[in-house]
């Protein structure tokens, strides 16, 4: 990993690339804020120490410059410093800085520092990589459009309602949120392992197709539970695997693969059965048009309690705003008005 260390001082600033530079890192170096930016504009680096008081941009100045500027990746910030309070500490980090580090300091505190940046960047490549596997399962389809992008989206939104103003099992945590948002894209993962004719048959199904489509739920299932059994402790598996096994079960029991029933069946994937169902009804196909959100509304309703969970059909109705601002922020589609 490619670490910028920035600091005034060149004796400190050689001590410091010594140090990276003995663990393994890549080091380059800015003397102050403003040439420490023209480098991150410049560079994929993600990882940045900066000493506080610096002429020009100092510190301070730097990390807040950090998260207004529209970087396209996220950036870890430690700043160093003499000043050793509590305040100063707390400016520090509301100025943006990840971490803080007080002068004196020992090269190992330092390097732990560091490696933890390291390990929390790495989450952000790790969903990277689901959004990717996800979209290499989608790209069989030419049909899907940015399904999962706003999948995704939708997701988002009514985890967020949950947030806010569940009770109970839908009172939901900021946790939850993010993994539902990083995870929802994996729910049809399985096709990867349904045949090209009859994944990209330009119609509707047979009943015997059919039947092979549904496969495709515990395919993903499958692939996902021999992950977690290598990585236990991954919760973001676990619920990928439920809600690649669990989307197209319905409230009522009637669904597939199992007829789970109700709250049987777990919360993101009910949560993400809403958001497919409702992307497909606002999508085209080969066999119909895309339907306006009106019809598609009213759809979901219908279904309340029998497709889907009451709960998060009115999560739904309370947020159709923003499911109306995603649609239209991907869709170039003509839609149908009345049915």
């Amino acid at each position: 990993m490619q670490v910028l260390v920035v600091d005034d001082d060149e004796v400190a600033l050689e001590m410091l690339n010594a140090l990276l530079e003995q663990a393994g890192y890549e080091v380059v170096s800015a003397a102050d804020g403003r040439e420490a930016l023209e480098i991150l504009r410049d560079t994929r680096c993600r990882l940045v120490i900066t000493d506080w008081e610096m002429p020009g941009m100092n510190g301070l100045d730097l990390c807040r410059a950090i998260r207004s500027e529209p970087l396209s990746r996220y950036v870890y910030t430690i700043l160093l410093t003499s000043h050793d309070t509590h305040e100063k500490a707390a400016e520090g980090l509301s100025a943006g800085a990840d971490d803080y580090v007080f002068k004196p300091f020992h090269p190992d505190e330092l390097l732990v520092r560091v490696r933890t940046g390291e390990r929390i960047l790495s989450l952000e490549t790790r969903e990277v990589a689901i959004f990717t596997m996800a979209k290499l399962a989608e790209s069989r389809d030419p049909e899907t459009g940015r399904h999962l992008e706003r999948v995704q989206d939708y997701c988002r939104t009514l985890a967020e309602w949950f947030k806010l103003n569940g009770k109970g099992e839908y009172r939901v945590s900021s946790g939850f949120v993010e993994m539902l948002y990083h995870t929802s894209p994996l729910h049809d993962i399985g096709k990867v392992g349904i045949p090209d004719a009859i994944l990209l048959k330009p119609g509707r199904l047979n009943d015997r197709e059919f039947e092979i489509m549904k496969r495709h739920t515990t395919v993903g299932a499958d692939a996902l539970s021999a992950a977690v059994e290598q990585f236990p402790d991954a919760d973001f598996l676990r619920m990928a695997r439920d809600i690649a096994a669990a989307h197209h079960e319905r409230f009522d029991g009637s669904g597939y693969p199992l007829g789970l029933v109700g709250r049987n069946i777990p919360l993101a994937a009910r949560i993400v059965s809403l958001a497919d169902v409702y992307d497909a009804l606002t999508s085209k196909r080969v066999y119909k048009s895309a339907y306006g959100h009106e019809i598609s509304r009213s759809i979901i309703q219908e279904e309340s309690g029998a497709q889907f969970d009451s709960e998060i059909v009115t999560a739904f109705l309370e947020t159709e705003p923003e499911f109306v601002n995603i649609r239209e922020q991907y869709s170039e589609e003509e839609v149908v008005e009345v049915g």
